[in-house]
């Protein structure tokens, strides 16, 4: 019964993760974290079960921009904006300057027409 009340205490990543609104699905969530795209306190983690703790820090991108957020707290339930982020302090906001590079335009068939041939064909 004692491992019950500690589960219920330490949400699963993934869920943590959803809850503070983070991303859109839980399932969005689960996918980032088993692509080993989350940190938790510098040490990377694929798993979604990883548990949660106040004090925790977790790094990840999101979108064009790494986020590093500290847990402040736990959720009961998924609640909206003002009060999921309640949940956590940002260490580093994102900022326009701070995103990652764009991979740049489309290139036109003109571009690609100039470019050289693949390998294979003569």
């Amino acid at each position: 019964m004692a491992e019950r009340e500690t589960e219920a205490e330490r949400p699963r990543l993934d869920k943590w993760l959803w809850q503070a609104r983070f991303f859109k699905t839980r399932s969005l969530a689960a996918k980032m974290c088993a692509g080993g795209g989350i940190r938790i306190d510098g040490v990377p983690t694929q798993k979604a079960h990883a548990a949660v703790r106040p004090g925790q820090v977790l790094t990840f991108v999101q979108g064009r921009h790494i986020r590093v957020i500290e847990v402040l707290a736990l959720a009961e339930r998924r609640g909206p904006a003002s009060e999921a982020q309640t949940l956590y302090r940002d260490l580093q906001p994102p900022t326009p300057e701070a995103a990652l590079p764009s991979p740049g335009p489309r290139p036109t068939g003109r571009d690609r027409r100039s470019l050289p041939p693949k390998g294979g064909r003569d």
